[in-house]
């Protein structure tokens, strides 16, 4: 599938949940209201619209939240995309997590062809983690990371940059991954669902975040290319792989080869903006009308997202949610 633009779209970034067991600061409120059970996408519809993108080209798929391990119909999704690896052009199914459950499904994962996952991970410190996530346990997650990458699972990190929280922690948190031999992403935050004015609390350039590992790391260019947003580097003398998702300060949109459905049956083809197909109706009539629909929500993806960081608090501030659109 290729859009206007002539990118090839490969790349579908599955929510199967808007529920998760954590609130963190950057991602939703505190007093989450999340939506009715009967609008979120049953397993077995999942399982029927990654099919069809499947048919028409896409080679990754990656499961999302809110948090995917707590959804009850994970093992059936696991287990049928597992088989997809096998015997179709499904190429590679990833996880993003933020890994409370991981020490209960690292097997389940593994055994179903996933072979690396992300997770998000924004401190090493207790009472800072359970602050940022209002409410998480750290050594619940270290625990299933232990767990998951004794059984062989690639592991990436994924730490949102948080101004005055987590910033005096970049130094650690690289060392802690080298020790472990975890790749670890710094991600920008998104400005989604929250006023501006919260946004330009917590944002924190990772140009600024690179010139301080430049400092203390002899840093490599890469070309590697893991089909995500993410622009890597190395530590020289160092296997692990430090990437930068820069949403905000140099975005990466003109080679972006993804489109999201949401756990409610919607494509976006692009995070930044509003635009969406809904496939839902579509499960309920037969497969050329779902093709149809998700060929032209690839037609609507735009050049280039709309994300601004705005002092004057004058730019759109887009209301969906990252549980329900998919992180």
């Amino acid at each position: 599938m290729k859009d206007t633009f002539n990118r090839e779209i490969n790349y579908l970034r599955v929510s199967v949940t808007d529920r998760c067991d954590l609130r963190c600061v950057y991602c939703m409120k505190e007093n989450m209201n999340f939506l009715p059970k009967s609008e979120i996408l049953s397993s077995e519809e999942i399982n029927s619209i990654c099919s069809t993108f499947i048919e028409l080209g896409v080679k990754k798929i990656r499961i999302t939240g809110g948090e995917p391990l707590i959804k009850k119909g994970m093992p059936n999704i696991l287990e049928y995309l597992g088989k997809k690896l096998k015997k179709t052009n499904l190429e590679e199914l990833t996880i993003t997590t933020n890994g409370t459950q991981l020490y209960k499904f690292a097997e389940l994962i593994k055994k179903n062809g996933v072979k690396r996952i992300n997770v998000s991970l924004d401190s090493l410190d207790p009472t800072k983690y359970l602050k940022i996530t209002r409410g998480g346990n750290l050594e619940q997650v270290l625990e299933g990371l232990n767990i998951a990458k004794k059984i062989g699972l690639k592991i990436k990190i994924n730490t949102v940059a948080l101004k005055n929280t987590n910033i005096n922690e970049i130094d650690k948190l690289v060392e802690w991954c080298a020790n472990k031999e975890f790749d670890i992403t710094f991600i920008e935050v998104m400005p989604m669902d929250m006023e501006n004015s919260m946004r330009l609390k917590q944002y924190y350039p990772l140009t600024k975040v690179k010139s301080f590992l430049e400092k203390r790391y002899t840093l490599i260019n890469t070309n590697i290319n893991t089909g995500g947003p993410s622009r890597y580097v190395k530590i020289k003398n160092s296997n692990i792989k430090i990437g930068f998702i820069t949403p905000l300060s140099n975005n990466f949109c003109e080679s972006c080869n993804r489109v999201r459905l949401t756990c409610t049956g919607k494509i976006y083809s692009c995070l930044g903006h509003d635009k969406f197909i809904d496939l839902k109706k579509a499960l309920l009539k037969n497969k050329k009308e779902l093709k149809n629909l998700i060929l032209k929500s690839i037609l609507l993806k735009p050049k280039s997202h709309e994300f601004e960081i705005n002092k004057t608090n004058k730019n759109k501030n887009l209301e969906r949610t990252m549980n329900v659109t998919g992180g």
